[in-house]
């Protein structure tokens, strides 16, 4: 058992070696387009939403404080 487990740490320390030192390949593009996408999405939602949310709170002040 101490032997197998010997030679996987061995394994997973060539293995981090390998993968330290290749060149780093992230999808740059992909993460940007869901960071736009997320933005226009928010940018949406807060035109539609931004009257509804303006009027439930003026009306909660309003029913708090008085007329």
């Amino acid at each position: 058992m101490i032997r197998r487990f010997r030679h996987t740490s061995a394994h997973l320390i060539q293995r981090v070696r390998r993968w330290a030192g290749q060149p780093e390949r992230g999808d740059v593009p992909g993460w940007v387009l869901i960071t736009i996408m997320t933005a226009g999405l928010v940018a949406a939602l807060w035109l539609v939403a931004e009257p509804l949310l303006t009027g439930l709170f003026s009306n909660a002040v309003s029913a708090v404080t008085g007329p």
